[in-house]
């Protein structure tokens, strides 16, 4: 069984993602937009790079729903091997 702590860090996890997640579109939208003002842009990465770095996606691992194991994981049925 995997530490209650980490468990608890990947929830936090995965609450910042989803908080955030329409406002990390929105700006990386503005970003990719080749058509708004350089400046524009520029605020927009600045404004993307204040966000809190859990918020972002990438971040999240995935776990075991019942033992919190990181290895040997199914996605299709979110559960590790042993489970």
């Amino acid at each position: 069984m995997a530490k209650k702590s980490m468990v608890n860090r990947e929830v936090k996890r995965a609450k910042l993602v989803k908080q955030y997640a329409a406002r990390r579109a929105g700006l990386k939208a503005v970003i990719e937009d080749k058509t708004k003002p350089v400046e524009e842009r520029f605020k927009a990465s600045l404004k993307l790079a204040q966000l809190p770095r859990n918020s972002s996606a990438t971040r999240l691992h995935n776990r075991c729903q019942l033992t919190g194991r990181p290895h040997a994981y199914y996605r299709k049925l979110k559960l590790s091997r042993i489970m």
